[in-house]
C-alpha cells in the first residue's frame, strides 16, 4: 500500500470515528432544566414548533390529556408499562404523580423529553413532549402522544 494511501485510509478512519461519535451522542443536547412540576403544572412549551402540551393555549402545540377510568396508580403503572415497551424509551423520573421519559431517535439519537402528571381527583394525565435540540420536529412528538394515547386508552 502506497503512503498517500495509508494516509487516506487513517484519515477517513479519524473521520468516520469523529462522524459516529456525533451521531451516536452530539445530537442528544444537555437534559433542560424546564423538565418536571411548576406550580402544580408542567412546564410551558418553548416558542418553537417542537414540543406539544395538554396545558397548551397554542393550537399547534395543543394537545388533549390522556383520559382513564379507575385508580390513579394503576392507570400509571399501566401507562409506564406501554411506554417503556416502546424503543429507546428510558424511565428517567418517577413519583406517585409524575413521569419522565426520554426517547432518542435512532439515527442521530436525538432526545425528546417526554413528560406525565397525573393530578389528584381527575381521571386525566396531563402531557407534555418536548425535542431537546433542533427548531422543529416534523409532528413527531404529536404523533409520539397519540400512539401512546391509543394503546393506553383502548
Amino acid at each position: 500500500m502506497s503512503e498517500k494511501l495509508r494516509i487516506k485510509w487513517e484519515l477517513f478512519i479519524v473521520l468516520f470515528i469523529f462522524l459516529g461519535g456525533f451521531i451516536m451522542g452530539g445530537c442528544s443536547g444537555k437534559r433542560p432544566s424546564d423538565i418536571g412540576m411548576s406550580n402544580n403544572r408542567l412546564h410551558p412549551c418553548p416558542e418553537t414548533p417542537n414540543c406539544v402540551s395538554s396545558y397548551a393555549a397554542d393550537r399547534k402545540a395543543s394537545i388533549h390529556p390522556l383520559q382513564y377510568t379507575g385508580d390513579r396508580i394503576q392507570a400509571k403503572n399501566r401507562l409506564k408499562q406501554i411506554i417503556l415497551k416502546e424503543p429507546r424509551a428510558t424511565l428517567i423520573t418517577e413519583t406517585d404523580d409524575y413521569l419522565h421519559i426520554e426517547f432518542k431517535s435512532l439515527i442521530f439519537r436525538f432526545v425528546d423529553d417526554v413528560e406525565f402528571y397525573f393530578p389528584d381527583n381527575e381521571s386525566i394525565v396531563h402531557v407534555r413532549s418536548a425535542s431537546r435540540v433542533g427548531y422543529s420536529d416534523l409532528g413527531i412528538n404529536k404523533k409520539r402522544i397519540e400512539h401512546i394515547r391509543q394503546r393506553f386508552e383502548k
